[in-house]
C-alpha cells in the first residue's frame, strides 16, 4: 500500500489503466480516454487526488459505477483525499480512445469506431459508414438498430459471417 506522502501524478494514472469500464470491461478508463487529467491538490491539510473525467455522454449510466471504481481503486492504493471532478465541455469524442483500446474492443467482437474522416453523424452513418465485421472483416454489413447492448453501441450484421456485432458509434 503506498502512503500519499509522495503522491506521484504518473502513480496515480498508472494506477487507473486498472480501473475497467463496466459496461465493457475489456476497456479500462484510460483506454476509452475519459480521464481528462489527475492534479495534486491541498485536501484537509494534506495531498489529495483530483481526477477529472467526461463521460462518453452526458447521460452515461455507467458514469457513478466509474467514480465509484476510481474511488476504490485509489483507497486501495492508499489514497484517501480524492476528488473527482465530472467536466462536460468539450464533449468527450472516440477520437481520446487509445489504439490501444480500440484493438481491444475489435478483439473483444465490438466493432472500434471508425477514423475520424468517417462520417460521424448518426443520422448518416447508416447509409455513409461502412463498419467492419470484427470477426471476418468484411465491410459487407448492415445496421440492424440504432442502439446496441448500450447507448453508445449500434447493432450491426455481418452479411457474409451472418454474425450480429456491437459497433461503439462515432462521436
Amino acid at each position: 500500500m503506498h502512503t500519499t506522502d509522495n503522491i506521484s501524478v504518473k502513480n496515480i494514472w498508472s494506477i487507473l489503466s486498472a480501473v475497467c469500464d463496466p459496461e465493457v470491461p475489456v476497456l479500462s478508463v484510460i483506454d476509452l480516454g475519459i480521464i481528462r487529467d489527475v492534479k495534486i491538490i491541498p485536501a484537509n491539510g494534506e495531498e489529495g487526488i483530483e481526477v477529472v473525467i467526461t463521460p462518453t455522454y452526458s447521460g452515461c449510466p455507467a458514469m457513478d459505477v466509474i467514480r465509484m471504481n476510481i474511488r476504490m481503486e485509489l483507497l486501495q492504493h492508499g489514497y484517501k483525499n480524492v476528488q473527482i471532478t465530472t467536466v462536460l465541455s468539450p464533449a468527450w469524442t472516440t477520437d481520446w480512445m487509445t489504439d490501444s483500446g480500440k484493438q481491444k474492443l475489435k478483439d473483444f467482437g465490438i466493432a472500434p469506431p471508425n477514423p475520424k474522416q468517417q462520417v460521424c453523424n448518426t443520422q448518416l452513418f447508416a447509409e455513409d459508414e461502412a463498419v467492419q465485421c470484427p470477426h471476418c472483416q468484411s465491410y459487407n454489413t448492415r445496421r440492424i438498430s440504432e442502439f446496441g447492448s448500450t447507448a453508445c453501441k449500434a447493432l450491426f450484421q455481418c452479411n457474409d459471417c451472418q454474425e450480429p456485432f456491437d459497433y461503439f458509434k462515432c462521436h
